[in-house]
């Protein structure tokens, strides 16, 4: 038997994979070929320090992504902090387990030499020896997942307890999480939740505010959040024309809603020049999403309607999207934005160009 074959067939022995008649024949083999049965027990005790060295390092993960979500959201403060909050007293004592634990495995594999070499030549009781340390991992893990489960279950509900009262539309800048809406949508919000068109939630922050144009960047900081493919609009620095067809996606409710209509006038309220206005169908919670020509390109974005006309709304210009990004960047050099002016939906149909719009555009909602 090739040592490949002979380090494959140890580790299904180990791991249960064998037939009855192979793993008597295996057994056998162990009783009568000392070395191999040397290598099965070293095996052993190989497979059980990385299983521990594994399990440490998913516990560390899952600690750390519940404290920082945990300081994010301001319900625990920094470990430096003096404060005595529950959250605080949590970390600390699973910090100190994993600590403990990191040097018992350490202690462990120091005296893996001794504890071989001190095995009884008896199979049966190396077999019972084995079973006592898997069973002791398995216990350890299954302590460790509560641990982890209670600690999730009181930041789910502390994230429960937050009221979201405002509400409207966002949409994608770039593949890297960074959303544009209204600044009046999130102006006093210290919590921000965005929702896709699945209905999924990721938790955003607010990185910069212009009230003047009524513009906010929000940055989706959710793990949990999947960066999209690369986004198939484009944003138009030129002047749309007057009863150019557009259409919008937003959320009036919980759910995507398409909608149709045109450019009334180059202008808005009082003739604005920040804003166009639009002959479309708009109600609460349409407020930030994106307007759209026939070839896909955002032209603006609608920020408010006429109360005392139906089907009148009006939409920041594109143009000021890039005023504000020159805005931002001076503020924050450190972060890297930038967005396309070429539309890949040029020419499509309708329908193809809302379903490939659609993962872009998020209900975004602040306490």
């Amino acid at each position: 038997m090739s040592e490949y074959n002979l380090i494959d067939a140890i580790e299904r022995y180990i791991r249960g994979e064998m037939t009855p008649a192979e793993r008597v024949q295996f057994e056998q083999l162990r009783k009568t070929n000392a070395d191999i049965d040397q290598q099965v027990v070293e095996h052993t005790y190989f497979m059980k320090e990385l299983h521990h060295f594994a399990g440490r390092k998913k516990l560390k993960s899952l600690l750390n992504e519940v404290h920082w979500q945990l300081s994010d959201q301001g319900q625990i403060h920094e470990m430096h902090s003096t404060g005595k909050a529950k959250f605080i007293y949590l970390w600390k004592r699973y910090r100190r387990v994993a600590a403990i634990a990191a040097v018992f495995a350490g202690l462990t594999t120091l005296g893996v030499i001794s504890l071989i070499s001190a095995l009884s030549p008896n199979p049966q009781q190396k077999i019972q020896l084995l079973k006592r340390e898997f069973d002791e991992i398995r216990k350890e893990q299954k302590s460790q997942k509560a641990e982890v489960k209670n600690l999730r279950e009181q930041l789910n509900a502390s994230s429960k307890n937050i009221h979201y009262k405002s509400g409207g539309t966002g949409f994608l800048l770039d593949e890297k999480g960074f959303i544009i809406t209204n600044a009046h949508i999130i102006r006093k919000s210290k919590n921000v939740i965005v929702s896709n068109y699945k209905g999924e939630e990721f938790s955003a922050k607010i990185i910069f505010k212009d009230e003047q144009k009524d513009l906010a960047i929000l940055k989706v900081d959710d793990k949990a959040f999947t960066p999209p493919q690369k986004i198939p609009y484009g944003f138009s620095r030129l002047e749309s024309e007057l009863a150019e067809p557009v259409f919008t996606l937003g959320y009036p409710r919980n759910e995507i809603v398409y909608t149709e209509g045109y450019l009334s006038a180059l202008t808005g309220f009082n003739n604005d020049s920040l804003t166009c206005q639009l002959g479309i169908s708009a109600n609460r919670g349409n407020s930030g999403g994106p307007v759209f020509n026939r070839d896909g390109e955002i032209i603006g974005i609608l920020s408010n309607k006429e109360t005392e006309a139906e089907g009148v709304v009006f939409a920041i210009r594109s143009k000021y999207i890039f005023h504000l990004l020159d805005e931002f960047k001076k503020e924050n050099p450190k972060f890297s934005l930038k967005i396309s002016e070429k539309s890949v939906l040029k020419g499509a149909s309708r329908q193809f160009q809302v379903k490939k719009i659609q993962p872009f555009v998020f209900l975004v909602k602040g306490d």
